[in-house]
């Protein structure tokens, strides 16, 4: 496939590992996807086709939502039919905690300033021992613990740190260790700040997103930013873009956060131009569709589709296909090299044979 800058590279930080199910977190290992399910965890054929579209899209790990009794039944049944682990995601009532683990939980979500103390979280803790999983310490601006709020008057990054650091040791007062942090605020530069303060104190895995970040477009671009710098500097050991969406656009959006970063890849980069004046062919419709068509390609791949003789050519040739438009029809390029010329009404099907060729995908 193309080839990357080799100067290019982003230095690790260092973490220890950990891991939920199969899925090593930390350690090294690759920065891995997370989503969540946005249907009712209780409605199983429901949830389990999310989960099944997810793990298609790519995600390693899926989070359920759990609020009571029936959906930690509904989650045990989800669990045993699905292609990727699960992390119960619980609030306010440890004891769905519990239930969910012995339900089969490869990892719980908690946040301890809304579980109900010490004790409770204690009890939470020892049964993830038990049990051999991990856990994930959540700390959320919405959820922060009251003294902290009336000490730093709002939930702001050393407030979030700190929420974290009094869990961190209560954690290893109690003798355990296998847990991964998050930091989550909507504001982009707290949650940076807080991820960065605590890269420093800690060497727990960090699971990064940008909270509450809104629908496609805002959520976008607050996470591409917020997750974006962290992983830049070598912060992060997974992740979750948070949208107001089809969480399968969620791991889309963090594929390309990772592959623009060149940190991990998956499936087509699609470069096309944003058009002008000197386009001749329906560059829009060409551009969407082709998108829709490769949307389930796994490979890595790079392929430009271009509107015009300006960029087009030498954006095509740094493809490995690539298409450059012309007056009603355009040069199709493999690896650098033209092909051949096809009219408008040819391009589509072109470029998607070239694709097919090169992964030996169905697209």
């Amino acid at each position: 496939m193309a080839n990357k800058a080799p100067d290019l590279t982003i230095t690790r930080r260092p973490t220890r590992a950990i891991f939920v199910g199969p899925v090593q977190i930390g350690g090294g290992a690759p920065v891995a996807v997370q989503s969540m399910t946005n249907t009712d965890t209780r409605q199983f054929a429901a949830t389990l086709a999310q989960v099944e579209r997810l793990a298609a899209a790519g995600c390693d790990i899926v989070r359920l939502a759990v609020p009571d009794m029936k959906a930690v039944k509904a989650f045990g049944e989800i669990k045993r039919a699905s292609p990727a682990p699960l992390i119960a995601d619980i609030h306010f009532n440890h004891r769905l905690a519990l239930a969910a683990l012995d339900q089969g939980a490869d990892a719980v979500r908690i946040n301890p300033g809304n579980l109900g103390g010490a004790k409770k979280t204690r009890q939470v803790v020892e049964a993830c021992r038990r049990q051999g999983v991990s856990l994930r310490l959540g700390v959320n601006a919405g959820s922060l613990e009251e003294d902290l709020l009336a000490q730093y008057g709002a939930p702001t990054a050393p407030a979030l740190v700190e929420s974290a650091l009094r869990w961190v040791r209560q954690f290893e007062d109690w003798g355990f260790q296998e847990f991964k942090i998050s930091l989550k605020s909507s504001d982009v530069l707290i949650t940076v700040a807080a991820y960065r303060e605590l890269s420093r104190r800690v060497d727990y895995p960090l699971h990064l997103g940008v909270t509450e970040a809104g629908g496609l477009i805002a959520g976008t671009v607050k996470s591409a930013l917020g997750i974006g710098m962290l992983l830049a500097e070598g912060i992060g050991d997974t992740l979750r873009v948070s949208l107001t969406r089809d969480p399968a656009e969620e791991v889309r959006v963090a594929y390309e956060i990772l592959r623009a970063l060149h940190i991990r890849e998956r499936g087509v980069e699609l470069i096309s131009c944003p058009t002008c004046g000197r386009c001749r062919v329906n560059l829009f419709a060409l551009a969407e569709e082709a998108e829709r068509h490769l949307l389930n390609v796994v490979t890595p791949i790079k392929v430009a589709i271009m509107g015009c003789v300006v960029n087009g050519p030498g954006e095509a040739r740094e493809a490995d296909v690539g298409l450059a438009g012309g007056k009603g029809a355009g040069l199709l390029f493999k690896k650098g090299k033209p092909v051949r010329k096809v009219s408008e009404k040819e391009m589509l099907q072109a470029l998607l044979a070239e694709v097919a060729a090169i992964t030996g995908e169905i697209v």
